[in-house]
């Protein structure tokens, strides 16, 4: 077993890849500063508090626990505000990644796998998308994620002994099927999240942006894929990289979409609500359809879904925001 140091690991992608990590047995250590993380997220291993930036901590910590692998979740994700707030999410996103990869390269830490995003595409020409599309990200949370991933790869080019992984993430959903964990954002944005939400009562109506698309319904289209089996495609990275494959990046999404509008009816079914649906105009920047080629994935990784059923999905997100309403916590 390995010794695993996972960034933004108490976070909602972060905590529940610490999970099967400590259910397989590696030694962790996860580092976050608990600005969207939370303590009782981390089931495995060993919590620090600290931010990237904190260079001392972070040394300390490298210096200590003698990482065998880094897994990188740190960092900032709203879209919205990443274009009202870009130094925040260039000095997050961008100099913390610096730092944490001066820090690998200090202690000699060969491995990282990071979590990148399908907003490096921006809004691709073909769909599906494969991961040699061109990179023409759109908003400055997209841009960081480029620039990681350009860092990244000039540093494995630069450094024959670091290699890495970027698993470019499409819409992440669910939440941990005993609701464990899952997703914690008061101002939710993510469709599922905020439908549920709604479904609950938490928002009086549910909002749909856009329905003039080219699309089947005029909605726009998305790929969804259970944390679960995102937070296994980690896993899998993380063996490739041990077995000595070769720095690379992979689409992680099941390669067809729904459209908003067969969400919100999902989301129905499930809870048992009609909540109230109004429509709205377009959001800037958002593409009609974004769906993930991920043959690479699964060719090259033997990476499998184990759960690629909407109607699971929104299950498992219902079950775990009834129970955090049953606790108070919204």
């Amino acid at each position: 077993m390995a010794r695993v140091l996972v960034t933004g690991g108490a976070g909602y992608i972060g905590s529940y890849v610490v999970k099967l990590l400590g259910e397989i047995g590696h030694d962790i250590v996860v580092y976050d500063n608990l600005s969207t993380g939370h303590r009782w997220a981390v089931l495995y291993g060993e919590l620090v508090v600290a931010d990237l930036s904190d260079y001392r901590t972070l040394c300390d910590v490298f210096s200590s626990f003698k990482p065998d692998a880094v897994m990188h979740f740190a960092a900032s994700i709203i879209v919205p505000e990443s274009v009202e707030r870009p130094l925040k999410y260039y000095k997050n996103n961008l100099s913390n990644s610096i730092n944490l990869l001066e820090m690998m390269d200090k202690f000699s830490v060969p491995y990282m796998v990071f979590s990148s995003t399908a907003a490096v595409y921006g809004i691709p020409k073909e769909v599906p998308v494969r991961e040699d599309a061109p990179l023409e990200a759109i908003n400055p949370y997209g841009y960081s994620k480029v620039a990681v991933e350009r860092i990244l790869a000039d540093y494995s080019n630069a450094n024959k002994g670091f290699r890495y992984v970027s698993l470019r993430y499409f819409n992440v959903a669910g939440a941990d099927e005993d609701a464990r964990i899952g997703q914690l954002s008061p101002e939710a944005t993510h469709l599922i999240t905020r439908a549920v939400k709604t479904a609950l009562g938490e928002f009086d109506k549910l909002e749909i942006y856009g329905t003039d698309y080219p699309t089947k319904d005029g909605t726009g289209v998305r790929d969804y894929i259970y944390i679960g089996d995102l937070a296994k495609a980690h896993i899998y990275a993380l063996d490739y990289l041990f077995k000595g494959g070769k720095s690379d990046v992979f689409n992680c999404g099941y390669g067809h979409g729904y459209s908003v509008k067969e969400v919100v009816e999902v989301v129905k079914e499930v809870t048992g609500v009609d909540f109230p649906v109004v429509e709205a105009d377009r959001r800037p920047g958002d593409p009609a359809e974004l769906i993930a080629d991920s043959t690479k994935l699964k060719e090259r990784l033997g990476w499998q879904p184990q759960h690629d059923n909407l109607s699971f999905i929104v299950e498992t997100a219902w079950r775990w925001e009834k129970k955090l309403k049953e606790k108070g916590i919204v």
